[in-house]
């Protein structure tokens, strides 16, 4: 075999296994969970809004953890040839989108309207 193609099949076989550095789940091919409704049935709306909300905050942390392990592992990859994969953050932040989801169906059940007055001064502590 000539350097050239011993060369050319190191390449191909680097290209190849590129794909196999366990990197982490972008944020946005995170789906939520299935989470019942039944735990937000006796919320009224400004239960659900103050509950929305702190979901909505929640789930913006866990974006920006979810990309900074992305952006480490494929340092990490690079270096050694592996990623770190999914942790805590990636389940997480499916659990958290799945309560988002649930919250939003008990609002539109409940026809809640958007943040009330009452709700936003909770917020704020």
């Amino acid at each position: 075999m000539t350097k050239k193609t011993h060369a050319t099949i190191i390449a191909i076989s680097a290209l190849a296994l590129s794909g196999c550095f366990n990197l982490p789940t972008q944020p946005s091919q995170i789906t939520g969970t299935y989470v019942s409704g039944l735990n937000y049935e006796q919320f009224d709306c400004q239960r659900l809004t103050v509950e929305a909300n702190s979901l909505a905050r929640r789930e913006s942390q866990l974006v920006i953890a979810q990309e900074q392990r992305l952006k480490s592992s494929k340092v990490q990859a690079f270096w050694l040839g592996y990623g770190q994969g999914d942790g805590i953050e990636a389940s997480e932040l499916a659990n958290v989108r799945g309560e988002k989801e649930a919250v939003r169906k008990a609002m539109e059940a409940k026809q809640c309207s958007g943040i009330q007055p009452a709700a936003q001064g909770q917020l704020q502590h």
